[in-house]
């Protein structure tokens, strides 16, 4: 079995801590570099140190020493810290796995770019089950193209700076090409006060943000006398360091390429 040598970014962040711990037991995987941006706590400190089991891993701001040892970096910060991780990464040949949401189209067209010199899984959620669910949503989009009114609603921890979630956004999206719509076009992300009946051919999205919600997500195809649920509803993040971890093994035998999780899963078809 070949060892995968993976650096963590925002290594002390909450995700970062949950991501350090799924590659430090994994048996296919060892923690090769840590780094977070300049002044956060932890920087000169062992990675792993939280854990009571030191890695031998220094957190680095400097990319060079940080990710000095590693083939992989799984990055789930934010889009500024992701696209100058990026460009080090695809100038170096270091493969990415990005769970960063929030981008705009430039960063979007700048990692699609890298991805002709490095190889990137680049998703907004690493969840199994999400991807599972986004699958169910095409297939049931299809099926109730006609007669049934399609709302996104999700829920996170106060925490999340992005709304609505980039999963909520990708199931819309999802949703949205199975229906041969253009979602900035039919997407409503606002309600208030006297808005008129609601468009039939439209996508609706509600926020919620509170406490510490992991990550919930529910679609309702909302039809006359019936409607359908389809949720997906996280209790830890840990899932997605799995689904991190299992895009990382996908990517071994790729030198190049930009790569989703249903091409992970093997969803897509």
């Amino acid at each position: 079995m070949t060892e995968m040598n993976i650096a963590i970014a925002g290594a002390g962040g909450r995700m970062g801590r949950i991501l350090i711990e799924a590659v430090q037991q994994a048996d296919d995987a060892r923690l090769a570099g840590a780094v977070n941006h300049a002044g956060a706590p932890g920087i000169g400190e062992d990675a792993a140190a939280f854990l009571g089991q030191p890695a031998g891993v220094i957190v680095e701001s400097d990319l060079a020493r940080g990710l000095a040892g590693a083939q992989y970096l799984i990055d789930f910060t934010r889009p500024e810290g992701t696209l100058e991780h990026l460009a080090y990464c695809a100038e170096h040949g270091i493969k990415l796995v990005i769970g960063t949401t929030g981008f705009d189209e430039a960063g979007k067209a700048a990692i699609a770019a890298a991805a002709k010199k490095t190889a990137i899984v680049f998703s907004p959620n690493f969840s199994v089950g999400v991807n599972v669910t986004m699958k169910l949503l095409e297939q049931a989009a299809k099926a109730l193209s006609t007669g049934y009114d399609i709302e996104v609603v999700e829920a996170h921890h106060r925490f999340k700076v992005d709304a609505p979630s980039g999963t909520a956004l990708k199931m819309g999206e999802v949703i949205a090409d199975a229906l041969g719509r253009d979602l900035k076009e039919c997407g409503v992300f606002a309600r208030e006060g006297v808005t008129a009946e609601r468009d039939p051919s439209s996508i609706g999205f509600a926020t919620i943000r509170g406490g510490d919600i992991v990550g919930d997500h529910t679609v309702l195809f909302a039809g006359i006398g019936e409607r359908i649920e389809i949720s997906h509803k996280s209790s830890s993040r840990v899932t997605y360091a799995h689904g991190a971890l299992r895009a990382c093994r996908f990517l071994a035998d790729k030198p190049t390429g930009l790569f989703d999780m249903y091409d992970v899963l093997s969803l897509n078809g």
